[in-house]
């Protein structure tokens, strides 16, 4: 019999999940294997569950038929129970979850229990576009398989090690009471990026990581700690992303609501969905459609993705007092020669060399052995990270 520890990703209408198998003697600090990944999409219209092995070679598929809506236990019950009936001698025997915000209480992975997902759910006010489908999807699971021990892993949590005056807002006390504070995301990833840097640059102190993806942000990393994080309160400040809009002015968005031009629901959905790389294109927030695109618009999109980048690393490098290495990574980070060209070519004077042949083949390093600063590519993986943590708690 292999024991399994199931990492779920509850969003909305879908819900993502990688199963990793456990030994008697597993040891969390290494990597655990991969069974499969897979998810359920379209859950209030159209399910489909899909699930592949580790290679990414098609295991099984199913389909509930349109017009057919499905909820979140019942799309767990369904993971779990075709996992193990599916995949030989397998049994769930924990499960970890994605969950944006830990808020003040959490600056670690936690289990859950008690009033945990009590806790987190009240803070779905503050992060409402991940928080209440993370718990939802927590909930569904205790429902489903009452028993399971499960684990929450927060996106803010590694930047909980921020000094004090990189995480408080210029408010007054009552408002940063009400919990107004540079909370930070994409905490995970980051996680596993600063445990990844020692084996490529053992003596690289000062870091700056970039997760670029369909959301992006950087970090600023000391020993492995971080210090200082683009996104803010929400996921929406910092960098421009694919549809989310990075920094903006609140004297803007008080003119808008002034202005009656949106209330505070359609601003907000502007801000997340039509902003960013696809606001400014007016043509994809697909990093890789805009590269294929020769609309002058597309290129200005990639232009100001690059310059943001540019601007919060050499602030990021004074928060550091110098930088020994940079790391790409995520969907753009791992797959775009020409982003982390552009960015490399922006940091030159701070000592950057690109090496352009490893650059086009994807490094790991792509930099050249004189630069001042080394250039890294390195795969994230948020999934393991969790399925680790998860391991950990579970053995306490």
């Amino acid at each position: 019999m292999t024991d399994a520890i199931l990492v779920v990703n509850a969003g909305s209408t879908s819900v993502k999940f990688a199963a990793y198998a456990m030994s008697a003697t597993g040891n969390a600090a290494r990597s655990l294997p991969v069974l499969c990944r897979g998810r359920i999409d379209s859950m209030q219209g159209d399910p489909h569950f899909v699930v592949k092995n580790e290679a990414g070679k098609p295991l099984a598929a199913h389909e509930w038929g349109e017009g057919h809506a499905i909820d979140h236990k019942t799309a767990l019950h369904f993971i779990i129970t075709w996992l193990e009936a599916n995949l030989a001698d397998m049994k769930v025997v924990a499960a970890g979850h994605r969950v944006v915000l830990g808020g003040t209480r959490f600056e670690a992975p936690t289990r859950i229990e008690g009033d945990v997902l009590d806790y987190l759910e009240s803070l779905a006010v503050m992060e409402p576009s991940h928080q209440t489908f993370n718990v939802r999807g927590a909930r569904a699971l205790a429902e489903a398989f009452p028993g399971l021990p499960q684990v929450a892993c927060f996106d803010t949590s590694f930047h909980r090690t921020m000094p004090e005056v990189a995480q408080v807002y210029a408010l007054p006390q009552d408002v940063r009471d009400a919990g107004v504070r540079h909370w930070g995301y994409h905490g995970i990833s980051y996680d596993y990026i600063s445990r990844q840097v020692p084996k490529f640059a053992p003596r690289a102190r000062r870091v700056v990581a970039a997760h670029l993806g369909g959301g992006a942000s950087m970090c600023a990393m000391l020993d492995g700690r971080s210090v200082e994080t683009t996104m803010g309160f929400g996921a929406i400040s910092g960098l421009p992303m694919a549809t989310r809009s990075g920094d903006v002015p609140a004297a803007a968005l008080f003119y808008l609501l002034r202005q009656k031009l949106f209330d505070d629901a359609a601003l907000e959905k502007m801000l997340y969905e039509r902003a960013g790389l696809l606001g400014l294109s007016g043509i994809s927030g697909d990093m890789r459609v805009l590269q294929e695109s020769t609309d002058p618009r597309a290129v200005a999109a990639t232009n100001c993705f690059v310059y943001a980048m540019a601007k919060y690393a050499g602030a990021y490098a004074a928060v550091l007092g110098g930088l020994d290495a940079f790391v790409f990574t995520a969907g753009i980070g791992e797959h775009s020669a020409p982003v982390r060209a552009a960015l490399c070519g922006k940091l030159a004077w701070f000592g950057v060399k690109l090496d352009a042949q490893a650059n086009a083949s994807g490094g790991p390093r792509i930099s050249t052995p004189d630069s001042s600063v080394s250039v890294w590519v390195i795969p994230t993986d948020e999934e393991l990270m969790i399925a680790q943590h998860t391991l950990a708690l579970v053995r306490e």
